[in-house]
């Protein structure tokens, strides 16, 4: 089947299992353009909540089906490719993590949601990218914490809130490989342009951004720029929602490394039509989680939903 014929048959799929179909921002556009709700990790996850169909089909990584399921446990989750793992996650292994938690035992431990299920299940509190900063300032000035896996947004928020948070020694396999040199030449090029910059980009490119946030962040801060040129450093699959609410600004993506390489994860890029027509056909792969680990996963989670209320976060 192409294209056409493939999207097609998935959303007949969709119709009669009543399936809905989550995609993140980072995908292959063809799936964006078959998917009911394109967002972050969290939001889709949260999204999933309030939904009513009997099947929740996760187009993006492991984790991110992970925790649809840990805040619908009783759900069926589907993931088109096991394998669509994250280089966040997998660089932080449970068993090592919980020996270097050990060390630190007055220690409270906030995890970034790029995690596994048994990394969060070994936290205090959960936080994504858009609040970690309001969370981490919310706690007691002499509040001793780990932070895990980014090292990346964990030294943003260090130097945002002036905390001295213990930092695992993890990062993206994509936003790391961003270098500073490739914001300035991307600067000479287009100098009028605006640079904005994900928090899991290393501190040189941070430096150079003008501004710096989630990609929801990003998103609401370009709704608002005056700008016709946005210089973007963080994963180029962004630029299908960028450029739909924006169709007046042109976008320059900062490369991965001194190469020029396309600034994509290809961890993200495995999820294809192929894949997810066949994940609706035969209702698998299926996220399955033990009871332990769903209960102890949920807990952070659930506070860190019940702080952002707290704050104001969120409704």
């Amino acid at each position: 089947m192409d294209k056409k014929e493939l999207q097609q048959e998935i959303r007949r799929l969709k119709r009669e299992k009543n399936a809905v179909i989550l995609g993140h921002y980072y995908l292959r556009d063809e799936i964006k353009e078959v998917s009911d709700y394109i967002g972050d990790s969290l939001a889709l996850a949260q999204r999933a909540q309030r939904c009513e169909n009997d099947i929740i089909v996760f187009c993006g990584v492991h984790f991110m089906a992970e925790t649809a399921k840990i805040l619908n446990p009783s759900r069926r989750v589907l993931l088109p490719d096991l394998a669509a793992t994250c280089s966040l996650a997998e660089c932080c292994p449970a068993e090592e993590f919980a020996r270097f938690k050990a060390q630190h035992p007055d220690h409270v431990v906030i995890s970034y949601v790029n995690c596994s299920a048994e990394i969060k299940a070994l936290s205090d509190l959960i936080c994504t990218s858009g609040n970690a900063v309001q969370l981490v300032r919310s706690l007691p000035e002499e509040a001793k914490i780990i932070f895990a896996p980014d090292k990346n947004l964990g030294g943003y928020i260090n130097r945002v809130t002036g905390r001295q948070m213990v930092l695992w020694d993890g990062s993206c396999m994509v936003h790391d490989a961003m270098r500073a040199e490739s914001v300035r030449r991307l600067r000479r090029e287009h100098p009028c342009a605006e640079v904005v910059a994900h928090p899991e980009c290393r501190a040189e490119v941070l430096a150079e951004a003008d501004f710096v946030g989630s990609t929801q962040a990003m998103l609401s801060h370009l709704r608002q720029l005056a700008k016709r040129e946005v210089i973007v450093a963080t994963e180029a699959g962004i630029l299908y929602e960028m450029r739909r609410e924006n169709p007046d600004k042109e976008f320059y993506v900062v490369p991965m490394g001194g190469s020029g390489g396309c600034a994509e994860c290809g961890y993200m890029k495995q999820n294809t039509l192929e894949g997810l027509y066949g994940c609706l056909r035969d209702e698998r792969p299926e996220i399955a989680l033990d009871s332990e680990t769903l209960a102890r996963a949920a807990k952070p989670i659930e506070r860190m939903l019940e702080m952002s209320r707290q704050l104001g976060l969120i409704k």
